[in-house]
């Protein structure tokens, strides 16, 4: 049937052709439409739900807010987890979904719970779900500032207030229409507010209370409408309006009238420009700014989201008044083209010197080309199954490309042809005939399809554990293998039509068949080892048993770690100072810390946000700030030969010198993936739950002294959980009593007196502010003169005084209580965190478990998880534990299979464990640990293996059947089949050797791969020459029958 395929193909040879041409240029089409990335994304899916509760300690946020919503959210259809945080003034759970939910789906799910769960909670408060976005899913940051000495149209400079103004109602409107955007989060600046400031003398000589202001404030800014009346068959609306046109306008509100005389707004307050109590600062520079970030829709192509948003700032700019500058600081497509680039040069290398190879061991320039013509053409087609297939290009998807592998079966069937095709000109004594030359390059293609179709079907099997992975590693994986298998199925195609319908248009003429002298020297080398190797076969065999395990033994003493971690060329930096740091105090630290940093020389800007933006996606304390530090162009650098750890020490050195500080070194999208997949930033956590907050900070404090003794910890931490400093006013209920109070008064007359009250909006425009009552900075932030804060009396009780000091009502103290309130499924936890330098993970992780068993008392009742990406790590180690053993038998089966003898099956699968030989002896050279990454190559490596002694047996198998005696079929079989073996090998090692010495953006995720495959090719065809033959001479006896040789 494969034969008469072949057949056909030669026939109408221009027909396939033409097709084949079709197929290139749609893909080379499909090319260009691809979405492209850095990293697979790799985030859950998850929903965060976000409720703002302005004034809620951590304690009472965990309480009446936190526990309500996750208690309403517990059960739904295929949730995961779920984790929560309780903090100052917010309160965030963040729920995750079983891997393949549909996001929006879940979405529903969420809200229609969270509907149900409004009646619980506290008047005003209100969640809200987060933008629909992941990990990768912040694309572009970019700073709106001032530039030096500018100043705005009334001469006065530009604030704070008025960038962020701009940004929130010039730019930010504008960059969430661009597609694919699906939220814009500013964090800096001050939202305006304009802000009435009271004169609390006034207001007492007055008799007035601060509520009476509020209530003046609201009920005179408002329309009204009053339907409509008829008059002479016309229709005329009624409307009542008595909105505030201005700032101006709020002060001629009355407020009160004492007989003749009207008591304004403006008589007993301040009307002024107010600054929000805000949560968050971005600084950049060492000067302070307003910050956006640009969130991707999920699923989005993140190189088309950023460039858009590219396109749109540049439009933008030419709106902003003039010193205004809107500044790009950080753009995803930077590194998607720069780990891109080292992708595309390490395949273009590799394809050349596959083509390289080709030409001088086939010795034959058109074969050759032939050949490398696969190469462009299964490219293509494979840009199209991935586009068709939702896989986006980037670094683990065609990464793992070796073009070496995909021409594998066209070598092959070429460099048979060739033999043939000289063979018969030199027995004929003349040029083959066009009718000869096709039957001749039919016949030749059919004698080794057999087995290169079976090879290329088992490498595509050994591929098949990957999609067995689930979760983050599945994620991570799979784009690897479905590209893989999609090239290899493509190039199998091209090898049945293709290459033999090139083999007879393009192998006219003379065909040479002498091999080149670089074989023959090769050749006259191995002859006299084969020899060599047949006559003390059982030595060769048990030499190779040893090594064997001598590899496996070092396997089990190597180091492991999940993923190779990628350059992402940045540097982010979390810099956390005491809690309880102001915003303004946090800010003017930052500033030094930033301008510290920007005295090394390959550092191109920094910038950083502080505390929680707008949109709380990353909610952090006042006390804490994420800087990221953007580097210069190698090229750029004093000593473009340093490493990014050498240049991260020296960092670290630096910035240990500015006080207050301490720091955790990481990078801007792998802090997003540490965070979002495990709660946690950095690679290992250690979670100690339990329910009493001071039990668990005592527990973590004995584990991080613990860790901290382990060789490789890094950045050593536990989560800061406590030491707010709170200012609490407890109001004296008897004395509140006493004078006709309630508890609500007093809490009343604080909160509007120093958090303030919205009393309605000021609308100008589009634009709007909210009108805030709140007393004057300067006389709110006097901790020591709030005692004297009058509380109004009832009338009844006011005949001689009218208002009461507070501290006559109230006991005021500044107590410490929890910073912050971390959950897990319901549970109180507090986390240890620690990054791992100079070692694998896989090994940390053991000693931090042993030291901690034997060091750290766990009381009864809490329990102790290891977290970060050593979750992964495990996870998919479990999983390849039991798939591999499963693929190895599939492997086993399709040998039988392809020879139907049990012996010759087992004598081909002896290649895997030598070939994981030579991968494990070159991992070990380059001093890299096993990783999943590694795992992959060992896994490609197993069907290399496999191909070649298929394409060697085979042949042997088939002399012996021609009636050649065993000896001398294993001598001619293993001589004859040394150019193809040789090929393969080389073809298949050399298109990863760029990969494995590249240096670019993701050549550190490669490296073990590559490597691998290397080191292993190199070990597997020297036991296909070999062992190959000594094997199979020890299984097969000389006076066989056929019948014995063919069903073993």
């Amino acid at each position: 049937m494969i034969e008469s395929f072949i057949r056909y193909a030669i026939r109408h040879r221009w027909l396939v052709l033409i097709l084949v041409l079709a197929l290139g240029a749609w893909g080379a089409f499909n090319l260009l439409r691809l979405p492209i990335d850095a990293v697979p994304d790799i985030t859950n899916v998850q929903v965060q739900v976000n409720t703002e509760a302005p004034g809620y300690s951590p304690l009472e946020a965990e309480q009446r807010v936190t526990f309500p919503v996750e208690t309403a959210l517990a059960g739904i259809p295929k949730l995961d987890y779920t984790r929560s945080l309780s903090r100052y003034g917010l309160s965030q759970v963040t729920v995750v979904f079983q891997d393949g939910t549909d996001i929006y789906w879940a979405r529903q799910q969420i809200a229609e719970r969270l509907q149900q769960v409004r009646g619980q909670l506290p008047t005003g408060l209100e969640p809200a779900m987060g933008p629909i976005s992941t990990g990768l899913g912040e694309i572009y940051m970019y700073t709106v500032e001032a530039e030096p000495g500018t100043t705005r149209e009334d001469g006065q400079p530009w604030t704070p207030t008025d960038l962020r103004t701009l940004q929130d109602w010039v730019v930010k409107p504008q960059l969430r229409t661009v597609p694919g955007v699906v939220e814009v989060n500013t964090i800096g600046g001050y939202s305006r507010e304009v802000q009435v400031a009271p004169d609390l003398t006034r207001l007492i000589a007055l008799n007035l209370s601060l509520d009476d202001l509020v209530d003046a404030l609201e009920r005179n800014n408002a329309n009204v409408g009053a339907g409509y009346i008829e008059k002479r068959g016309e229709q005329v609306l009624v409307r009542v309006p008595g909105q505030l046109g201005d700032a101006s306008a709020i002060g001629s509100v009355v407020v009160a009238s004492r007989g003749t005389n009207v008591i304004r707004v403006a008589d007993v307050a301040a009307v002024q420009e107010g600054k929000e109590l805000r949560t968050g600062a971005a600084t950049e520079n060492g000067e302070e700014v307003v910050l956006g970030t640009v969130f991707m829709l999920v699923g989005a192509n993140s190189r088309e989201v950023a460039q858009a948003v590219d396109a749109r700032v540049a439009s933008i700019r030419s709106t902003l008044p003039e010193g205004v500058i809107l500044r790009t600081v950080y753009d995803r497509t930077a590194l998607v083209n720069r780990t891109i680039g080292t992708v595309a040069k390490s395949l273009a290398e590799g394809a050349l010197l596959v083509v390289v190879v080709l030409f001088l061991l086939l010795g034959n320039l058109r074969a050759a080309l032939i050949t490398a013509a696969v190469i462009p053409l299964t490219m293509m087609m494979t840009a199209t199954g991935m586009l068709k297939g939702g896989v986006s290009g980037n670094l683990m998807s065609l990464g793992a490309l070796d073009f070496g592998l995909i021409v594998d079966g066209a070598v092959i069937i070429m460099e048979n042809c060739i033999r043939r095709f000289g063979e018969m000109q030199h027995r004929l004594g003349r040029l083959l005939t066009r009718e000869e030359r096709y039957e001749l390059a039919a016949s030749a293609t059919a004698e080794v399809i057999k087995p290169s179709l079976f090879g290329v079907g088992i490498i595509t099997a050994v591929y098949l554990p990957i999609f067995a992975l689930d979760g983050v590693e599945g994620k991570m994986f799979h784009p690897m293998a479905f590209t893989v298998v999609f090239a290899l199925t493509a190039a199998m195609l091209l090898s049945l039509t293709f290459v033999p319908a090139m083999v007879a248009v393009g192998l006219g003429g003379r065909v040479e068949e002498k091999e080149n002298r670089i074989v023959q020297w090769l050749k006259r080398g191995y002859a006299p080892a084969l020899n060599r190797v047949l006559g003390w076969r059982w030595r060769v065999v048990l030499a190779a048993f040893v090594l064997v395990a001598g590899a496996g033994f070092a396997a089990t003493r190597m180091g492991t770690e999940f993923m190779p971690s990628l350059d992402e060329g940045d540097i982010a930096l979390h810099a956390m100072r005491i809690p309880g740091t102001s915003i303004s105090q946090s800010v003017a630290m930052q500033e030094v810390l930033e301008r510290e940093i920007l005295t090394l020389p390959e550092v191109k800007l920094v910038f950083s946000k502080i505390g929680t933006a707008e949109v709380a996606t990353d909610p952090m304390p006042p006390s804490v700030a994420d800087t990221f530090v953007i580097l210069k162009p190698r090229s750029d650098w004093p000593d473009p030969g340093k490493t990014k750890a050498e240049l991260v020490e020296e960092l670290e050195a630096l910035v240990a010198k500015v006080p207050g500080n301490n720091y955790e070194f990481t990078q801007p999208i792998q802090m997003r993936f540490n965070e979002l997949i495990s709660g946690v930033r950095s690679d290992v956590a250690v979670k100690v739950y339990g329910d009493d907050l001071d039990t668990l900070m005592d527990t973590a404090q004995a584990i991080e002294t613990a860790m901290s003794g382990v060789n490789g910890a890094a950045d050593v931490r536990v989560e800061q959980t406590t030491g707010l400093p709170m200012l609490v006013v407890d109001p004296d209920r008897e004395a509140v009593a006493r004078l006709g109070l309630s508890v609500e008064d007093v809490q009343r007359a604080v909160a509007i007196a120093i958090g303030g009250m919205e009393a309605g909006m000021l609308y100008e425009g589009d634009r709007r502010a909210p009108i805030v009552v709140r007393l004057d900075d300067g006389l709110r932030n006097d901790a020591d003169r709030l005692g004297e804060l009058p509380i109004p009396l009832p009338t009844d009780r006011a005949e001689t005084v009218r208002t009461v000091p507070l501290r006559e009502v109230a006991r005021i103290a500044v107590e410490e209580g929890p910073n912050q309130i971390n959950r897990e499924n319901g549970k109180r936890r507090v986390v240890v965190t620690a990054n791992v330098r100079g070692r694998d993970l896989g090994s940390f992780v053991t000693d931090v478990q042993q030291r901690v068993a034997a060091e750290v008392e766990v009381p009864p009742g809490y329990w102790v998880e290891y977290g970060g990406t050593f979750e992964q790590l495990i996870s998919a180690t479990q999983r390849l534990s039991i798939v591999v053993p499963l693929t190895l038998v599939l492997i086993l089966g399709l040998l039988f299979l392809a020879f139907g003898s049990g012996r010759d099956a087992l004598v081909v699968f002896s290649g895997v464990p030598l070939a994981l030989t030579g991968g494990v002896a070159a991992l070990l050279l380059r001093d890299l640990p096993l990783s999943i990454s590694a795992g992959v190559g060992f896994i490609a490596l197993s069907g290399i293996a496999v191909l070649n002694g298929i394409v060697m047996l085979s042949f042997i198998r088939q002399l012996r059947l021609d009636g050649m005696g065993l000896d001398e079929a294993v001598r001619e079989g293993a001589l004859t089949r040394f150019r193809p073996v040789l090929m393969t090998a080389l073809v298949a090692s050399l298109g990863f050797v760029p990969m494995a010495l590249a240096v670019g953006a993701g050549a550190e995720v490669q490296r073990p791969l590559a490597t691998v495959v290397i080191g292993g090719v190199l070990s597997s065809t020297l036991l296909t020459l070999f062992v190959l033959p000594a094997l199979y001479r020890l299984v097969h006896k000389s006076g066989e029958t056929k019948d014995v040789m063919i069903n073993g």
